[in-house]
């Protein structure tokens, strides 16, 4: 630990103490204490474009035309200018200097969607081994689609979406994955999971999993679909079956009289989508079944307990759609379940919802809980880590704080926790964010709650807008002497001259340096106010 908040003397620690074993990392991180973004250039000029994200290695910052047609790249560059006086802080940046263009440079601008697609401004994961983006165009969703060949009657049709994997060095454009009349939510990276070289894409309309691989060489390789079929020779076995059913019922026809023959002539041409529950829904409902069969080992009692929680919600099980997906590692899915309402409606919090963890290799159902349930909150609360499933390459996402890795946290999530009126609403709520979404969350050291305190209402780092406020967000030391040490302010220096205006804010934290940008914009397509937050 060091002994003073100088950064010198801090150097000198670091020169002459070793930190104990495991700690090297957070040791090092407290060096953010004292290089903070703690200078902002207002207003700066700048394209007019959809600003995502830097890449979690920071050798990027990704943004979108306002036409939604272009991918445009740009590199972080430091600042760097000349100054003839001795004191060079007590002068002002000159006016060069507080262009867009001093602090990145654009690599290349790719038209990505077609005349009828639009990008998905909201989605975007990156492969930090490979330096692979992977980005998502889709035409107009069609809300009231007929449900036909097998589709989820009551969710939404997209004609057509395209998954393009690109590399981020030059640009180009490696392969491209599509979906037609499909329903895949891009939302903040909701359908889609990137775990290693591992993608998961679930599609809400015909309930189906897919899980392709990323290979070195740039292409996405289909590795199994998990919906309707769970094992890679479940159709197969199941049309052999069929045909060989449907022969039997041929001899059997010629057995018997002429005028029964014209009841059975549809059979040659059995139709496995409507005779069977998918595979997945199988899987599921011969879980709970088991559950509750073993939980009783007098049969009195088994019978009533399987007529009151499972055949009495038999129907409400069958009703059942997947939602989400995210990987725990390569081999476990924590897939969340729920009404079709709750799949498709923007605030599903208010739905009831399962969740499911899920053996790919067994294609076994490991364990089932609803999102009220205690025993999953617990999990949740002493092992939130493990449910942060993030690649193995991806360093710095390691040192996010969560309240199983984090004192501030805990008492944080306790607090709450006191507060709530409700003990199962206050669960409910807290579960509501399983599964997680990908690479939903900034891993800039400002963010660590073990060297800042910050109003996480205002701003964390959590990838969400927010609504925008005209007075500054403050980040504190939490160690001695407590102090004040950055602002971050959204929008123009002297406020908005518009009060009446719906603002909200994004802020997008370089994941090393003392960088961030915080981007305003209102409701009515005006353009965005970004300001630059740095070290000078």
């Amino acid at each position: 630990m060091y002994r003073s908040s100088n950064i010198v003397a801090r150097i000198f620690d670091r020169q002459i103490c070793t930190p104990a074993p495991g700690t090297s990392v957070h040791h090092a991180r407290r060096f953010y204490e004292n290089l903070v973004p703690s200078y902002t250039v207002y207003e700066v000029e700048c394209p007019d474009h959809s600003f995502r994200k830097f890449t979690d290695d920071g050798q990027y910052l990704i943004s979108f035309s306002r036409n939604h047609q272009e991918l445009i790249v740009f590199r972080p560059r430091w600042l760097s200018f000349s100054c003839n006086d001795e004191d060079c802080d007590k002068h002002d940046l000159p006016s060069k200097a507080k262009k867009f263009d001093s602090f990145f440079s654009q690599l290349y601008c790719v038209p990505l969607a077609s005349c009828n697609e639009l990008i998905c401004k909201d989605f975007f994961l990156y492969m930090e081994s490979n330096q692979f983006g992977l980005f998502a165009t889709s035409t107009a969703q069609i809300h009231d689609a007929p449900a036909v060949g097998g589709a989820v009657h009551g969710v939404p049709s997209i004609e057509k979406i395209t998954f393009h994997l690109l590399r981020l060095e030059d640009g180009e454009i490696l392969d491209k994955k599509v979906f037609c009349n499909d329903f895949v939510n891009l939302t903040h990276n909701m359908g889609v999971f990137l775990y290693d070289d591992l993608l998961a894409i679930v599609s809400l309309r015909y309930q189906t999993i897919h899980i392709l691989q990323i290979r070195d060489s740039g292409n996405l390789v289909d590795v199994r679909a998990i919906g309707e079929f769970c094992r890679e020779d479940d159709e197969l076995f199941l049309n052999s079956n069929a045909q060989g059913m449907a022969l039997s019922d041929k001899n059997k026809q010629h057995q018997l009289p002429g005028n029964h023959i014209e009841n059975h002539i549809h059979q040659d041409q059995p139709n496995l989508g409507h005779s069977f529950l998918s595979g997945i829904k199988q899987r599921l409902l011969s879980f709970i079944f088991r559950g509750l069969w073993n939980e009783e080992r007098d049969d009195t009692l088994r019978i009533q307990r399987l007529r009151k929680n499972f055949y009495f919600h038999f129907q409400d099980y069958v009703d059942l759609i997947i939602w989400k997906v995210q990987f725990l590692d390569r081999h476990h899915l924590l897939i969340k379940f729920g009404s079709v309402d709750g799949g498709v409606s923007r605030n599903a919090d208010h739905h009831p919802a399962f969740v499911a963890v899920y053996n790919m290799d067994t294609t076994e159902i490991v364990s089932f809980y609803q999102n009220s349930a205690d025993e999953l909150y617990l999990l949740f609360e002493q092992f939130c880590d493990h449910f942060h499933a993030t690649s193995r390459n991806s360093m710095y996402m390691n040192f996010i704080s969560s309240h199983s890795n984090n004192i501030h946290a805990l008492e944080q999530l306790r607090s709450i926790k006191d507060k709530a009126s409700s003990s199962s609403q206050f669960v409910k709520k807290m579960l509501a964010s399983l599964p997680f979404s990908c690479q939903s969350q900034s891993p800039s050291p400002y963010f660590d709650q073990s060297l800042f305190r910050f109003d996480d209402k205002l701003i964390s780092a959590t990838d969400r807008h927010r609504q925008s406020t005209d007075h500054p967000i403050k980040f504190i030391l939490r160690r001695h002497p407590y102090s004040l040490k950055f602002k971050i302010k959204p929008g123009p220096e002297a406020g908005s001259m518009d009060g009446r205006a719906k603002k909200i804010s994004s802020f997008l934290f370089h994941p090393i340096l003392p960088l961030a940008l915080s981007v305003q914009q209102t409701l009515f397509l005006q353009p965005s106010v970004v300001n630059i937050h740095f070290r000078r």
